[in-house]
């Protein structure tokens, strides 16, 4: 059986894995690009969001290249996420596409119907249960391996000397994760993959802006969505956190614990009901960051994008009691590298001189 999914981040190299390894072929996803997003666009609504239509041109182009099962996320809560892979299927089955689109509901939403598509995804690869449950805690492993590379090569890249040697070498280190094949080799290559990035030569006399990046999951995660933005920032000399990452939900972000609730840290902006999506994270992630020192954060958020859209409402407040500077960034099919960049460059200015401010130096220069 042929099967694709999403594309999101470097996540592909685990679930390219994941796939060959349950016993099908795997059609990979393409990056998105700008024929990814004409597709997902002229079949699309006009007003659905920019993770929809990606998510559907990129359904397009596995579909083309023979992918007989999509598998995806559900969702559940206030937000239009959850019934995406609904509107996916319709459309395809409109334009004719022979593609069936699976998609698995968070367990807590329908145990037992996780459980009968996980199991169909054991029955149909022909493995016994053992087997496949060693599958899934190497991909696991795998998973975990590129978030922990990809995380240090933005602690690494404001402070490497030759522009492009931490992403060079970013880019070495999941080619040999890529190569991986069980948990010993995996660990391996994270090591060497670690020291690649470890070796760059850096100016470790560099005082780099800390800046949070939050916001809706999938224009998060893909850089193809947010034009590369935390390399864009790293090679201006800031060092990015990131919010989220896809393990981190059952472990510890760098910066967030989240062996406790978002909710509570977000309950005193936010007192009423889950507003869906990532919106009360964005809240919750907003005052842990400026709790932590950081010296501003960027949301990033699909246009139209009812939870962060609530969020931004709300992110004002925070910014102001909290003194942290924050910069929204919306995206659409209408968004350029070119905007984004001239927006990130301003902000990163203002921040420098916000600090300069701080410390003194800024009215010593104009005495």
């Amino acid at each position: 059986m042929k099967i694709s999914f999403p594309h999101m981040g470097y996540s592909y190299i685990a679930f390219k894995w994941l796939v060959e390894n349950i016993g099908h072929e795997c059609i990979v996803p393409p990056e998105p690009s700008k024929k990814t997003l004409d597709l997902g666009v002229r079949y699309a609504p006009e007003f659905a969001c920019i993770p929809f239509k990606i998510l559907l041109g990129t359904y397009l182009e596995v579909a083309e290249k023979g992918a007989e099962i999509i598998i995806t996320s559900g969702g559940m809560g206030p937000c239009r996420a959850g019934y995406y892979w609904v509107m996916h299927q319709y459309l395809l089955e409109e334009i004719e596409k022979n593609v069936k689109v699976i998609a698995f509901e968070p367990p807590l939403c329908d145990l037992k119907d996780f459980w009968k598509k996980i199991n169909w995804l054991r029955v149909s690869g022909g493995l016994s249960v053992k087997d496949f449950l060693e599958v899934i805690k190497i991909a696991w492993e795998k998973i975990k391996a590129i978030d922990d590379v990809e995380m240090y090569s933005h602690k690494i890249r404001p402070y490497e000397v030759n522009r492009g040697d931490t992403t060079r070498a970013l880019w070495k280190a999941l080619e040999m994760l890529d190569e991986a094949n069980n948990i010993e080799e995996i660990q391996d290559a994270k090591h060497e993959g670690l020291k690649l990035l470890g070796n760059i030569l850096q100016d470790k006399s560099r005082n780099p802006l800390k800046i949070g990046i939050i916001g809706e999951i999938y224009v998060v995660l893909e850089p193809a969505a947010n034009y590369y933005i935390q390399i864009m920032l790293g090679e201006m000399g800031v060092e990015t956190d990131r919010s989220i990452y896809l393990t981190s939900y059952t472990r510890k972000n760098t910066i967030i614990n989240l062996e406790g609730s978002i909710f509570e840290v977000a309950k005193p902006y936010l007192k009423e009901a889950p507003i869906g999506g990532h919106g009360v994270n964005s809240i919750g992630e907003t005052i842990l960051y400026a709790k932590h020192g950081f010296d501003g954060v960027i949301q990033l958020a699909p246009f139209a994008c009812i939870p962060e859209i609530v969020a931004k409402s709300i992110l004002p407040s925070v910014s102001r009691d909290l003194n942290i500077p924050l910069l929204t960034l919306f995206i659409d099919e209408q968004t350029g590298k070119a905007g984004v960049q001239t927006r990130l460059e301003a902000f990163v200015d203002l921040l420098e001189r916000r600090r300069e401010v701080k410390s003194g130096k800024f009215e010593r220069l104009i005495v």
